[in-house]
């Protein structure tokens, strides 16, 4: 199902249905042995959820963990050996498995929308803990607020404190997993240079106001291979005449359109380090503990971008710049000026000083 028809008949339906639902009580609780997480969205917020899930498997190593994800972000958790069964909200007969399903307790870690909230609520369950961002309140046992100045990560972790989890919370990366034939793939795609430092590159956005000019792209690939460094382009086939267009010229790889997800993945963990703009693919790279070069124009730095010395961001200075909220970005008005801004020199400058100091970190050459 599209992204723009979901959220259209969550407009038309969500808030009705959830006027009409009486709010759930909560039962008493004394074994946690089945645990269902709503996710539905994009790449990002599924990686960003990882954490929290694997505090919770450290609590409670015992608990069976279902996730309800959508078909575009439910391959994120191949990377998450602590999930053990994916299903999807846009698979109608999964879709039906979940919701009949018998949880100890539902997560609904969606931030707006209401009808995961609606999910939350008429699938089976003794306690249900959800956002209180508007009425979709009245659907959980246990509501817990969200803030726009907390991270995402600490915004999931979160939904954990009805349950008594917050002293699980320092998970640090590498926190993705890659599956070996995934590793496999990328061995045999990237041939000679599978041992040797290169730049990925994501030319990628969800959204044209996240994105960075394709020609910038190109003009920064030259400028990586002119200081000495192998670079290869990922993602989607979306992205593949990008890829052509960036590395045009040069004796560099296109493998965008040629991996799944996961496979990207290990494409990712075999690199030195990864520039993208605010992406699903960003996350990943900081998920897999690899360096990251970031352009920010609407989405929020503080909330959305890595962190760490090993993490650059590269953001615009424009006073309207960040202008998202709740996954939404208003059409922009100026042409994205605020990616735009953003030059290729200091892009270039970030990644060489990041791959000078993985050469000399790990001795390569």
């Amino acid at each position: 199902m599209k992204v723009g028809l979901i959220k259209k008949i969550d407009s038309l339906l969500g808030s009705a249905i959830t006027k009409i639902l009486f709010p759930p009580y909560a039962k008493l609780q004394s074994n946690l042995n089945s645990l269902l997480f709503i996710r539905p969205g994009g790449i990002g917020d599924a990686v960003l959820l990882v954490t929290t899930i694997i505090a919770l498997k450290q609590k409670y190593p015992e608990t069976i963990i279902t996730v309800l994800a959508e078909n575009r972000n439910a391959s994120v958790f191949r990377l998450c050996p602590h999930v053990d069964q994916v299903l999807r909200y846009d698979n109608p007969k999964e879709f039906v498995s979940a919701v009949r399903g018998k949880y100890d307790v539902i997560i609904d870690t969606e931030q707006w929308y209401r009808l995961s909230a609606v999910v939350a609520r008429i699938a089976k369950s003794s306690i249900s803990i959800g956002y209180a961002t508007n009425e979709r309140k009245k659907m959980f046992t246990h509501n817990v607020q969200y803030f726009h100045e907390d991270s995402e990560v600490d915004s999931f972790y979160n939904l954990l404190e009805p349950l008594g989890i917050r002293e699980y919370i320092n998970i640090k990366p590498p926190f993705l997993v890659v599956p070996d034939e995934a590793r496999e793939k990328a061995n045999s795609l990237l041939g000679l240079i599978s041992d040797k430092p290169f730049v990925a590159i994501f030319a990628g956005a969800s959204i044209p106001e996240k994105h960075w000019e394709v020609k910038k792209f190109a003009k920064l690939a030259m400028e990586i291979n002119r200081a000495g460094y192998q670079l290869v382009v990922i993602g989607s086939e979306k992205e593949r005449a990008a890829g052509e267009e960036i590395v045009r010229g040069l004796n560099c790889y296109n493998l965008a359109g040629k991996t799944s997800l996961v496979e990207t993945a290990a494409i990712i963990e075999k690199s030195s380090l990864l520039v993208s703009g605010d992406s699903g693919v960003l996350h990943i790279a900081a998920g897999l503990g690899k360096p990251t070069v970031s352009l920010f124009g609407p989405s929020n730095i503080k909330k959305w971008a890595p962190k760490g010395e090993r993490h650059i961001v590269i953001s615009s200075t424009l006073p309207c710049s960040p202008c998202s909220k709740f996954g939404c970005t208003p059409k922009c008005l100026i042409n994205a000026k605020c990616m735009q801004d953003i030059s290729v020199d200091e892009v270039a400058e970030a990644v060489i000083r990041l791959m000078v100091i993985d050469v000399e970190r790990c001795g390569c050459s």
